[in-house]
C-alpha cells in the first residue's frame, strides 16, 4: 500500500451521535493552549477536518475529534472538535465520545467504579466524572463551561415563518432557539427534513440580525446553530429538542435540499444553552435534573450547579451526563493518487 497519511481512529457515538475519535496520524500543532491549536488546525491544516468528515470516509452527520497533549497543566488530554462546517469550542456528545475513548482503550488509565479526569477543549477546562464497570464507561457527567443567555424572546424576521420570538445563547457553541410547538413542527426523527429546513431558515435570519460573540474570546462567534425545542412527550423526561448542524443555510434557489442534519443525540452544547435562557426566566432552579430528549428517544440529563457572572452577564455552571458506546476502530489511508484528497460531496445528500 501506498500512503501520504495514515489516520488511525476509533469510532464511537453517544446517545446516537457518531464521533469519531482520531488517536494518531496527524501532525503536531502549535500553540499555548487548545483554543490556538484548533485555530491553527482550521487556518492551516484544514485538509485533515475535510479528509475524515467528507465521502468516502465520512458522512453528513459525523463529527470528529483529535486529541491532542493538553496544554493546561490540570489537564489529562486535549480534544479538538471538528464537524461539517465549524470548529465547534465544545461539544457534550464529542465530550461523551473522547472520555469513552479515552478510558475504554487505555490510552488513560480507568479506575473502577469512578475515574475522574480534565479535558481541554477549546472553550476549556471539562471536569469529567465517568462511571465504570467491567472495562466499560457506563456513564459521563461533565462540568461544562458557564453558559448564559444574550437575547430572550428576541423577535426575527424569517422567510416564510413571519416573525417569531428566539433566543440567543451560549452553551458551548452560540445557538438560537425557537419553540417547534409554536411553529407546529413535530421532533420526531421522521419529521427530520422539515426540522432541518426550517431550522436552517431561522438560523440565516439570526446570523443577519441577532449577530453575537464571546464576551471573553471575541474571536467566538454566532450563532452557528440552531435548537428547536418544545414540551416532553415521554414519561420522566421534561423536554424535547432537535438542533440541526448547519452545512453552510438555507438557499432560497434549493428550496428542497437539505442544507444541514440533525444532531443524532439530544445535544449537550445546545442542553446547556436552553438551560441557560431557562434559568434566565426563572424557570430552571439550580440542583434541579432537567431530562430531555433527543429526536432517537434518547436523552441527556443536565443540571444546574451554580449560579455565576460572566464578563457582567448573569451565567450558569450546568453539567451533562450521558452515555457513548465505541463501535468500531479503523485507519484511513490516503493514496498519493487519490483524485479526491479532500474528500468530496454530492448534492443528493450533502447541501
Amino acid at each position: 500500500m501506498r500512503a501520504t497519511k495514515m489516520i488511525t481512529a476509533v469510532e464511537a457515538h453517544a446517545e446516537g451521535e457518531p464521533g469519531r475519535v482520531i488517536t494518531s496520524g496527524a501532525p503536531p500543532l502549535p500553540g499555548a493552549t487548545v483554543f490556538e491549536q484548533m485555530q491553527h488546525l482550521s487556518a492551516h491544516a484544514d485538509d485533515l477536518r475535510l479528509l475524515m468528515l467528507r465521502e468516502p470516509r465520512g458522512q453528513p452527520a459525523l463529527c470528529c475529534n483529535l486529541l491532542v497533549p493538553p496544554c493546561h497543566p490540570e489537564a489529562d488530554a486535549g480534544f479538538i472538535i471538528m464537524e461539517q462546517t465549524e470548529y465547534p469550542p465544545m461539544s457534550g456528545s464529542n465530550t461523551i465520545c473522547v472520555t469513552t475513548v479515552l478510558l475504554e482503550t487505555g490510552i488513560l488509565p480507568m479506575t473502577e467504579p469512578v475515574t475522574e479526569l480534565t479535558l481541554e477543549a477549546p472553550a476549556g477546562l471539562i471536569r469529567v466524572r465517568a462511571d465504570c464497570h467491567d472495562g466499560k464507561v457506563t456513564h459521563v457527567t461533565f462540568r461544562n463551561v458557564p453558559a448564559f443567555a444574550l437575547h430572550l424572546d428576541a423577535p426575527l424576521d424569517v422567510p416564510d415563518l413571519g416573525r417569531i420570538p428566539v433566543d440567543i445563547a451560549w452553551g458551548g457553541m452560540f445557538y438560537v432557539l425557537a419553540d417547534a410547538d409554536a411553529l407546529g413542527i413535530g421532533l420526531d426523527a421522521e419529521n427530520g427534513a422539515e426540522i432541518v429546513r426550517t431550522a436552517e431558515r431561522i438560523l440565516a435570519a439570526a446570523r443577519d440580525q441577532l449577530p453575537v460573540s464571546h464576551p471573553e474570546n471575541p474571536a467566538i462567534t454566532g450563532p452557528t446553530i440552531t435548537n428547536l425545542t418544545g414540551a416532553p412527550t415521554t414519561p420522566g423526561t421534561q423536554a424535547r429538542q432537535a438542533v440541526t448542524v448547519s452545512s453552510g443555510g438555507f438557499d432560497p434557489a434549493r428550496p428542497h435540499a437539505l442544507p444541514g442534519v440533525l444532531d443524532r443525540s439530544p445535544c449537550g452544547t445546545g442542553l446547556c444553552a436552553r438551560m441557560a435562557a431557562l434559568h434566565a426566566r426563572g424557570q430552571l432552579a439550580p440542583g434541579e435534573d432537567f431530562i430531555t430528549e433527543g429526536p432517537l428517544g434518547t436523552t441527556f440529563t443536565g443540571r444546574i450547579e451554580e449560579t455565576t457572572t460572566l464578563a457582567g452577564h448573569p451565567a450558569i455552571i450546568p453539567t451533562l451526563s450521558g452515555q457513548g458506546w465505541i463501535t468500531g476502530t479503523s485507519n484511513h489511508l490516503l493514496d498519493p493518487t487519490d483524485p479526491f484528497p479532500r474528500g468530496y460531496t454530492i448534492g443528493d445528500i450533502w447541501a
